[in-house]
């Protein structure tokens, strides 16, 4: 009797295992109860229940052979307990070659499998727990790091506001300047017309003929010699010239001596003239009047002493107003919704990739150079192009030196989350078309922490 019970056990267990559906996800396992018929998942045929798995194709989405390679659509489910489920085709069914990981794709085959998902989803676990180490420190430098954008933005709007105070008061500084300048220099020229005025009266008593004549004649014989010529008589371009004494006897008319009444038919009016020759010294009066004067000295200083007052002012304002504007197109840079990525403006990474230096300034520029030294522009910086959900994710620097082939060089640059903010790697994967992995604690997003291994019991 003992016996017959087992019998009938064992057969029963068998019976049972014959008749399971291998290759469901537990999702699906509703469409696998067992009834007289089976509607294929696609809706497109009814089937008797006994032609599940039974290795030959009817329904036309291979729904029907979920656990053999009958259908070239079909799907086998790897359940890999302890590892990460997943699917595989149909086709790929007791071929011979261990595809899942439990081995129960090779249930009914020559394949010796052994189950190594344990093995598999430790390593993964491991390898998931590392990571979010790294998310988790990474999120805690990023809040300090938003902190910090937030007292750095406040900063950089309060430096602002000081540099624009700055540049009014330099305004109000400037126009007095510009006002102190322009009355020192009308004092200056109405000075310089009087004592011209004088000037000019001193030079008409002083350039009557017997006045100049006296003049040349040093020794007071009544005529102009050679020597005398050459001694008094300069050119106006050129003082410190001595006449030679052919140019000494042009001007005395081709003679040693000159009269009175010769002198003021020749010489005389070549030295009124003053176009080319002149008396050495002779408006030394005149000319001392208008360059010893007091009142013309003090007004020349204080108009060259405005003008430097006003130089240094119009300086002093350019430089404000340079340093206003490179703070207002940095502050119009979106720097992310909390001021996150504000840090990065003004710093500079590099890294060394074979021959080549490549250099990444964040919201400036990215260049690449040479060991012999030869710099190139890789792109300016552009926009921000990561899709909707992750804007943040990626940096576009575009208009780079012109590329042999046409076009312009661009970078583009991933943002990952890291502990570090260091420049990680750059490609080129097509001519002058670059791309770079970036690593910042800033690019770190909260995540389910389970995400990426699963248990399916």
């Amino acid at each position: 009797m003992r016996f017959h019970i087992i019998t009938a056990a064992f057969l029963w267990a068998a019976f049972v295992e014959s008749r399971k559906i291998r290759g469901i996800s537990s999702s699906y396992k509703r469409f696998y109860r067992e009834r007289k018929s089976f509607l294929c998942i696609d809706g497109s045929k009814m089937i008797p229940f006994e032609q599940v798995n039974d290795d030959y194709c009817d329904c036309a989405d291979g729904s029907d052979e979920p656990g053999t390679s009958a259908c070239p659509r079909g799907r086998f489910y790897c359940t890999n307990l302890g590892f990460r489920p997943h699917y595989i085709p149909s086709s790929r069914v007791n071929d011979g070659i261990c595809d899942c990981c439990d081995a129960s794709d090779e249930y009914n085959s020559h394949a010796r499998c052994q189950n190594t998902c344990w093995n598999l989803g430790q390593k993964e676990r491991a390898f998931v727990e590392g990571q979010m180490k790294t998310l988790d420190e990474g999120l805690r430098l990023k809040q300090q790091l938003i902190e910090e954008g937030v007292l750095l933005w406040r900063e950089k709007q309060a430096q602002l506001r000081e540099l624009q105070r700055a540049a009014e008061d330099l305004q109000i500084k400037l126009e007095e300047h510009r006002r102190r300048k322009h009355e020192a220099d009308r004092l200056k020229e109405q000075t310089l017309k009087t004592l011209k005025a004088k000037d000019k009266d001193f030079k008409h008593q002083n350039s009557t003929v017997s006045h100049l004549f006296q003049l040349l004649d040093s020794n007071k014989d009544g005529s102009i010699s050679l020597d005398e010529v050459k001694a008094k008589v300069v050119l106006v371009h050129d003082e410190t010239r001595v006449l030679s004494e052919d140019e000494a006897l042009t001007l005395l008319g081709g003679g040693h001596q000159m009269d009175l009444r010769k002198f003021q038919n020749t010489l005389w009016d070549v030295l009124i003239r003053g176009d080319g020759y002149k008396i050495k010294d002779a408006h030394s009066a005149p000319g001392g009047l208008m360059s010893e004067d007091p009142h013309l000295k003090a007004a020349d200083r204080a108009a060259e002493w405005e003008a430097t007052d006003l130089k240094k002012v119009e300086e002093a304002y350019e430089t404000v107003n340079m340093e206003i504007s490179d703070l207002q197109k940095k502050l119009e840079i979106d720097y992310g919704t909390d001021w996150e990525y504000l840090f990065l403006n003004g710093q500079c990474y590099k890294l060394n990739v074979y021959e080549y230096m490549y250099t990444l300034c964040p919201f400036n520029m990215v260049s690449q150079k040479n060991t012999a030294g030869t710099e190139v522009s890789l792109g300016m910086w552009g926009m921000w192009a990561g899709p909707p959900k992750s804007h943040y994710s990626q940096m576009v620097y575009e208009n780079g030196e012109p590329c042999w082939q046409g076009g312009s060089r661009t970078t583009t640059v991933t943002l990952t989350c890291g502990t570090e903010t260091a420049l990680r790697s750059v490609k080129e994967p097509s001519k002058c078309q670059y791309i770079m992995d970036f690593e910042t604690p800033v690019a770190c997003q909260p995540v389910l922490k389970q995400r990426g291994v699963h248990s399916e019991l």
